[in-house]
């Protein structure tokens, strides 16, 4: 396993890890993107995902960030 991932699972597992929760209306689903180490990781990352939902036609586009510990399932409709 990759070092970095095994440490954001780490995180992930103490829940010190960075989220973002994204919900759209077109398709109505909600969807958690990460674990990161740092926020700053993350909104460096989160443009990416933003723009390959809004590319399969998820629009308009919310998110909230937030620490802690998130499991399975990742998206939900």
């Amino acid at each position: 396993m990759d070092p970095i991932r095994g440490l954001r699972n780490f995180g992930n597992k103490l829940g010190l890890a960075w989220w973002a929760k994204v919900e759209t209306n077109a398709p109505t689903a909600t969807y958690w993107f990460g674990p990161f180490l740092t926020r700053r990781s993350l909104k460096l990352n989160l443009s990416i995902f933003e723009k390959d939902l809004s590319i399969e036609g998820s629009d308009p586009i919310k998110h909230t960030l937030v620490r802690g510990r998130r499991g399975e399932p990742l998206t939900f409709n």
